[in-house]
């Protein structure tokens, strides 16, 4: 049996904070597939499917040090 691999959503808010000091606009929405992926970012994203949010105190949810992610069991797709 093949298990699907779970698509993981954060907001990265290192990039959040250079955006409003340097005036840029880039994409703070990070996009991974699995926990160790290599990311794709995006302004926008949508998907179809079950989903939930995972927060975590005490330690990080993902390797990037994100405590709080969105776990989708299905595709996302980059709107933006």
């Amino acid at each position: 049996m093949v298990q699907a691999v779970t698509i993981w959503i954060n907001v990265n808010k290192h990039v959040i904070a250079a955006n409003a000091k340097h005036g840029r606009n880039d994409p703070p929405i990070r996009i991974s597939k699995g926990k160790t992926g290599k990311p794709t970012y995006a302004h926008e994203v949508a998907w179809d499917g079950p989903s939930r949010i995972v927060y975590d105190a005490g330690k990080p949810v993902l390797k990037c040090g994100a405590r709080l992610a969105i776990a989708v069991e299905g595709e996302v797709k980059v709107v933006r």
